[in-house]
């Protein structure tokens, strides 16, 4: 290849914006040389390489713009001190069917168990399966529809939530709200129903909710439109921040 066509394809790939192909072109073609690679064999393994970029990048984004706290796996969270925590069936919604069925989840149990850990992976696998995640604590939920409905944009801010097709919610029942962030809170809930779906994470039994949306009325209305195709678990354990701290306070005690 000419010096003056070498930069003719250099700039062209720039223009159609192939920034993989533009700078593996030049080492794949010496390597389909070196190997006897036909030209259809060399197209293959550079487009190969843009798409498996493009691929990375946008999994990069959506796990960037879902917003988790921390980035937590299910190979990191221990079953086995939970064993009323169906595991096959957590694994089996990590395959994210429920997500296109629009099917909600809920994790109900004590401070410390893990809710947020399965809430993240779920989320996680969400992202990696190609779906739009948001993940927010209640408490930053509601006080960013607030803000957003002060600043007359809460119908933008409600938008952007409904392009999501997995909202987390977590940590609900931690923080008491107004009455009327209890109400932007059940209209995001109640929006969402049979159109997208809804990851909840609560310290609070359901028969408990009414704290939080101040009414049995507007609870019970919740209750029946979450709960309608939801996958409920209860995961009431020892909490794992308190055993580690006990494992600590044990290994001190011996050294």
């Amino acid at each position: 290849m000419t010096a003056s066509n070498h930069q003719l394809l250099r700039s062209n790939l720039k223009q159609l914006r192939l920034p993989t192909m533009q700078a593996e072109f030049e080492k794949l073609a010496r390597e389909a040389v070196a190997a006897n690679e036909g030209h259809e064999q060399y197209l293959l393994r550079l487009t190969e390489l843009e798409v498996a970029t493009r691929s990375s990048n946008a999994l990069a984004a959506r796990i960037r713009q879902a917003g988790f706290p921390v980035h937590k796996d299910f190979d990191t969270f221990d079953f086995s001190v939970t064993p009323s925590l169906n595991k096959l069936k957590v694994l089996e919604l990590a395959r994210g069917e429920w997500i296109e069925q629009r099917a909600n989840v809920c994790l109900i149990g004590s401070p410390g168990t893990g809710k947020t850990h399965l809430a993240t992976a779920l989320g996680l696998a969400a992202c990696r399966q190609g779906k739009r995640v948001r993940f927010f604590a209640a408490g930053a939920l509601v006080t960013q529809l607030e803000e957003a409905q002060k600043r007359y944009q809460l119908e933008r801010l409600l938008a952007q939530l409904d392009r999501a097709e997995l909202l987390i919610c977590d940590e609900l029942g931690y923080l008491s709200f107004s009455r009327a962030g209890a109400e932007l809170l059940f209209q995001v809930f109640a929006e969402r129903y049979e159109r997208r779906s809804l990851l909840v994470t609560s310290n609070l039994a359901f028969s408990e909710w009414g704290q939080i949306f101040q009414g049995e009325r507007m609870t019970a209305a919740l209750l029946d439109r979450l709960t309608h195709r939801c996958h409920i678990f209860e995961m009431n354990s020892e909490s794992f921040r308190f055993r580690e701290s006990m494992k600590n306070k044990k290994s001190k005690r011996s050294d």
